[in-house]
């Protein structure tokens, strides 16, 4: 059977367009959400060094919660259930036009399913974000805790200064794994409207029937995403080892 790929069914006209604007809108969507879930696994360590029993019961719930339930379900629950909740004069501000709205590339970002994808996609990843971290935490030598202590430290200090910067080193590449997880993972955004890449890569079946042409240029451009993600997340330690290496 001889299979005929008309790319240009994909790669010019609305289709193109439709490409182009769920690419931008994934790149945004996952930006927001590497900066949710970092600020949040930063809170989440301090609360659990230095809130006591409380505070450790506090973020062990919030993981388990978190890791143990799809992510479909969240992004389902956030924009159905919980944004109805929200009083109706927010939802309507939101769901008006502004200007500061507007990413480069045309992407709105102040929209019910881009906020719902980002918070979702944050809080899920920092869930996961905390384990990695703690155990990056626990390769950092005793003695310098002990030293810390001894000379005034308190607990907030001690994760600042001491814990923190060498536990991200010890566990970064795992926290690269889980911030390309996040990237790939904003395609379960389909689910609730969000017209990410994987939502236009659908739509552009709908469109003409491309759909070999169009999942392919998507997984292409989702593979594209992660290995310049990757790069640049690695660049510091990769840095850094060449100039221990050369000095």
């Amino acid at each position: 059977m001889n299979v005929h790929l008309d790319w240009a069914g994909v790669l010019t006209g609305q289709p193109a367009q439709w490409i182009l604007s769920g690419f931008l809108t994934t790149i945004w969507v996952t930006l927001a959400g590497m900066v949710l879930a970092t600020l949040l696994t930063v809170l989440l360590l301090a609360l659990r060094l230095t809130g006591g029993r409380v505070g450790r019961g506090v973020v062990a719930v919030w993981v388990s919660l978190f890791r143990n339930t799809p992510l479909l379900v969240q992004l389902l629950f956030w924009y159905f259930a919980a944004w109805n909740v929200l009083p109706q004069g927010f939802r309507q501000y939101v769901n008006d036009e502004h200007a500061f709205s507007v990413l480069p590339g045309d992407v709105w970002w102040f929209t019910p399913e881009f906020l719902s994808s980002a918070w979702a996609l944050g809080l899920f990843t920092a869930a996961f974000l905390v384990e990695e971290i703690q155990s990056g935490l626990h390769a950092v030598p005793r003695g310098q805790v002990e030293a810390a202590t001894a000379q005034g430290f308190s607990p907030l200090a001690l994760f600042r200064w001491i814990l923190l910067p060498q536990g991200l080193k010890n566990a970064w590449q795992p926290v690269v794994g889980q911030y390309l997880n996040l990237m790939k993972l904003s395609s379960l955004a389909t689910g609730i409207g969000f017209a990410e890449l994987t939502y236009q890569t659908r739509q552009i079946e709908s469109y003409n029937a491309h759909a070999l042409e169009a999942f392919a240029i998507g997984s292409a451009l989702y593979l594209l995403l992660g290995l310049v993600m990757s790069l640049l997340l690695n660049a510091p330690l990769w840095w850094r080892a060449r100039r221990e290496k050369t000095g």
